[in-house]
């Protein structure tokens, strides 16, 4: 259990106002007037010093603010929630300090209701742990499935552990069953590959592809120029439309057509290197054409070395134009709509001409999930480049 953060809006104000380790009642002001003055401040800072008198009067309202507080925060932008969680730390430890209660019901009630947002959740759940340490063995087994990351982590963490001592007690069939409940719920890759790691000898092998919602199978087309990164902010022809029979013209006047390719890797990394050829300055495109049974929100979330640029149904909906800052699983994340029915994806992958060593990667792995990181229903159509010839020749 992590311990509730104070944040440096909370030290500074704290040092500023502090009522001292009696802590007065406070003026007789009510929350919700003094949460719309916080909640009015600019990203650009307008409004800082309105905001910073409410916080004042806000936290010595004292423990009974601290719900309207934390209900605030579920619409609160960046700027305000921080001005909120620094006054729902500060009146909470200057509550503690003064040895007065917290609403300890009332934070149970907040963290269990799932309406509210997940970091609201997950700072009552933080201060209910301080005051109730029974909590996270009473809460955290009904959270497996929670909607929230932030307390869905905990809980998977508590499975994990109940699962061990199963099986240090002998009891296999009963912790088999246990990890592959704990699997099928765990969304963070640490845990979902210690999980893989635990069902292994039990005799249970996991489909990492399929429980994130890794693509396998692309079709791609390569290398296209991007000397001196000229062709990231290109429209190249593959943005403009995919017509799979279609010879196109890459780097220094190569002919080009789309090439299947299925990449055996558990966590569906691409090698283009592999695919296309060893090449620097260059541009690589993966397209895939997927059937959803709905419309529904998604996430496509990508990792490459490169720079990258991400389409839905002809529609740009990620780029980053940064080459070589390491592969960190989820680093490019693309909110959009699934249609539907059909939809294609398109992922544009630019490699620089750096010559280091640690430079040559030219790679990608891409997956469809919804926010919290769930593979959502799909099937992958088996859309193939055709074999008809095209005028002026072919490969």
């Amino acid at each position: 259990m992590s311990r509730p953060r104070i944040s440096a809006l909370s030290l500074c104000f704290g040092i500023l106002f502090a009522a001292g380790p009696g802590l007065a009642a406070g003026p007789a002001s009510s929350a919700p007037p003094l949460l719309e003055r916080i909640k009015a401040v600019s990203r650009e800072g307008e409004g800082n010093v309105e905001a910073a008198k409410a916080w004042k009067e806000l936290v010595q309202i004292g423990p009974r603010a601290l719900i309207d507080i934390l209900v605030a925060l579920d619409d609160a932008d960046p700027e305000a929630a921080n001005w909120l969680r620094s006054a729902v730390d500060a009146i909470a430890e200057r509550a503690l300090a003064a040895n007065r209660p917290l609403p300890a019901a009332k934070l149970e009630a907040f963290v269990k209701d799932t309406g509210h947002s997940g970091g609201a959740r997950r700072l009552a759940y933080e201060w209910l742990t301080r005051v109730d340490t029974g909590a996270p063995s009473r809460l955290l087994p009904g959270m497996l499935h929670d909607p929230g990351s932030e307390l869905r982590r905990d809980a998977v963490a508590m499975a994990i552990r109940d699962a061990q001592k199963l099986l240090e007690r002998g009891e296999k069939n009963t912790a088999r069953d246990a990890f592959r409940k704990t699997f099928a719920a765990a969304r963070d890759k640490d845990q979902v590959d210690l999980l893989a790691k635990e069902l292994k000898p039990l005799g249970v092998e996991v489909n990492l592809v399929a429980h994130f919602g890794f693509i396998q199978k692309w079709l791609l087309i390569g290398p296209f120029d991007n000397s001196a990164g000229s062709g990231f902010a290109k429209t190249l022809p593959p943005e403009k439309r995919i017509e799979l029979s279609e010879r196109l013209e890459g780097k220094k006047g190569m002919p080009l057509r789309w090439s299947e390719h299925t990449t055996t890797d558990p966590y569906g990394t691409v090698d283009l290197n592999k695919a296309l050829g060893k090449h620097m300055g260059v541009i690589g495109y993966g397209y895939a054409a997927v059937e959803s049974p709905s419309e529904r929100p998604v996430e496509l979330r990508a990792t490459s070395n490169n720079a990258v640029k991400i389409f839905l149904n002809g529609r740009e909906i990620f780029f980053r134009e940064e080459y070589h800052h390491g592969m960190r699983m989820d680093q490019h994340v693309g909110k959009a709509k699934l249609k539907a029915g059909r939809n294609e994806i398109l992922i544009k992958v630019c490699q620089n001409e750096q010559k280091e060593d640690w430079a040559q990667n030219w790679s990608f792995q891409l997956r469809v999930c919804d926010a919290l990181g769930g593979a959502v229903p799909l099937k992958l159509l088996a859309e193939k480049p055709t074999a008809r010839p095209v005028e002026g020749g072919g490969q």
